[in-house]
């Protein structure tokens, strides 16, 4: 339950899309082992972070009993806090021995890129001064569930840059801030009444709504550039057939502030992110 793996597409899909563009690339898989690495690697920092957030949140007083979300194990004394903070550490120690297989293989930078997003996790709701709460989180998701996590997936197995896997991430990750939004959207009264300023309570629920919607939209918009500008097959474009996935979610977002309408659009959001880059993951190695 605090692993929250309905987020779990956020960190598989950056790794399948940025390793399907290395395969284009090279016309075959570069590096089996490093994309399992990167994979289990990106899995473990999602996770980490999901339980330091159920922590961190639970110390700070944000999880309370009316919460629409589900339900937070800490607040809830389902687990004790010292089990879950032992659970972190044990997820970002998985994390790190991952990293370190990678940083033999691709190089050290690898290893800073993964300290900076287990940081990131980490100071999203912990710390003197968790971003979370300013504001800030839609920023970091994007940077490191889209731009790092595609382009480090990428050159672990190429180890170069190249303008296809960045116009994909742009588009990874603006499904990944997706999902953030819609989780405070959910917990918009919640998270106000906590001092939570998350963009949603600086933003206000219609604004954030309507962020929802662009970064949806933004993110099929997105694809075709990034094909263009990477000089790829076009098949990829096959990732447009989820763009239906995504009525659904935005109609819930529009009309619907209860928890379990809320907690639908979640799931969807994250469906959406799963289905969109497993059908450009295909577009990419069909077309290899």
């Amino acid at each position: 339950m605090a692993a929250r793996p309905r987020t779990l597409p956020a960190a598989i899909a950056p790794v399948l899309i940025g390793t399907a563009a290395a395969v284009q690339w090279a016309g075959e898989l570069p590096r089996a082992w490093a994309f399992v690495a990167a994979l289990v690697g990106s899995i473990f920092i999602q996770i980490g972070t999901n339980l330091a957030n159920d922590y961190s949140d639970a110390r700070r007083g944000a999880d309370t009993a009316d919460r629409l979300g589900p339900v937070r194990v800490t607040s809830a004394g389902l687990v004790t806090p010292q089990r879950v903070l032992t659970a972190t550490y044990v997820a970002f120690a998985v994390a790190v021995a991952c990293g370190i297989y990678l940083a033999v293989v691709a190089g050290i930078v690898i290893l800073l890129v993964g300290a900076l997003s287990i940081a990131a996790g980490v100071l999203y709701t912990g710390g003197p001064r968790p971003y979370g709460y300013a504001g800030l989180g839609e920023v970091f998701v994007f940077l490191f569930f889209g731009l790092v996590a595609v382009n480090g997936s990428y050159y672990v197995q190429l180890e170069q840059l190249d303008a296809l896997p960045l116009g994909l991430s742009i588009s990874i990750g603006f499904l990944a801030t997706a999902i953030l939004v819609v989780n405070n959207v959910r917990d918009l009264e919640t998270d106000r009444r906590a001092g939570k300023m998350t963009l949603a309570v600086r933003m206000g629920r219609t604004n954030a709504v309507q962020l929802y919607r662009l970064l949806v939209l933004g993110a099929f918009v997105a694809l075709p550039i990034a094909l263009v500008a990477g000089d790829a097959s076009m098949l990829p474009l096959i990732g447009l057939l989820a763009l239906p996935l995504a009525i659904k979610p935005m109609r819930a977002m529009a009309n619907r502030s209860d928890g379990p309408a809320l907690n639908g659009a979640l799931a969807a959001t994250g469906a959406l992110l799963g289905a969109f880059s497993l059908l450009v993951t295909i577009g990419l190695l069909v077309s290899a």
